[in-house]
């Protein structure tokens, strides 16, 4: 169990935890015996994600919620404290990509990025607060992107939103660390999951002239940032806060990586 005491079995809701990084999370999680709560506005997904995590013995079950209302979100946490007694870790997965030219970007998408990327992760935070605080193992992992720090095209409002929750997780690491809540944020480059494998297909996303600009040579798999993930929720990082793990295959670092991975 993340290595806690045997007595004790964490409790994980995962956002957007249906499918992708949110998904390989949970997988990751209950392999270690947390109970992975799934939250997604997919709720006939999340429900067969459950019963997948279940059919091989994890404790899961699903929760439909829409990160940008505030009132789902506080019923997210209120039924996963009903559950399972309360929540220990917060992993705020959910997430959309919407590329387009920063020169035609609409008033609506701008807003409906920053609303589900940045918006859905202060509220959930915000939500999960209180539990949290009673749990002695609290840890929240927040997903940002290696393009909260470099330019990318066609990503503005997706980029704005994923910096602003490293601030976000910056401010909240140093405000709850009374409340023995630790806060970090997990930055990942091109990941295989549905959503960038779609982007690839409709031609959003040069999958050619991407892979030449990630020093590693290929996408990350949903797995490895899971991997990444659970040591953040998990006791060898008890004395880390308010950190931004870039799990990117040296994007980040490489300076000749530039504008050519969008088409």
């Amino acid at each position: 169990m993340l290595g806690v005491e045997e007595s004790a079995q964490l409790v994980a809701v995962i956002t957007g935890g249906a499918s992708g990084i949110g998904y390989a999370t949970a997988e990751r999680l209950c392999a270690h015996g947390v109970v992975a709560v799934l939250a997604d506005r997919d709720c006939d997904r999340a429900v067969q994600a459950a019963e997948r995590l279940r059919a091989v013995g994890g404790i899961a079950h699903s929760v439909a919620v829409d990160v940008t209302d505030p009132i789902s979100v506080d019923s997210l946490m209120d039924d996963a404290v009903a559950q399972h007694g309360g929540v220990d870790l917060l992993v705020n997965c959910a997430g959309f990509a919407l590329p387009q030219p920063s020169a035609e970007l609409d008033d609506a998408s701008w807003a409906a990025q920053l609303d589900v990327h940045l918006g859905g992760t202060m509220r959930c935070c915000r939500a999960a607060h209180d539990a949290l605080a009673r749990s002695p193992h609290a840890a929240i992992v927040n997903v940002s992107s290696v393009l909260a720090r470099v330019g990318n095209p066609m990503r503005l409002a997706y980029s704005a939103a994923k910096a602003g929750i490293e601030g976000m997780t910056r401010t909240l690491a140093v405000e709850w660390a009374a409340d023995g809540i630790r806060v970090n944020a997990i930055a990942p480059g091109y990941t295989r999951t549905p959503l960038v494998e779609a982007l690839i297909r409709e031609g959003k996303v040069d999958a050619t002239s991407l892979l030449r600009q990630i020093p590693l040579g290929r996408l990350a798999e949903s797995a490895e940032i899971a991997g990444a993930i659970a040591f953040l929720c998990g006791p060898d990082a008890r004395y880390l806060t308010g950190q931004a793990l870039c799990v990117d295959g040296g994007m980040s670092v490489d300076g000749a990586w530039g504008v050519a991975v969008a088409c």
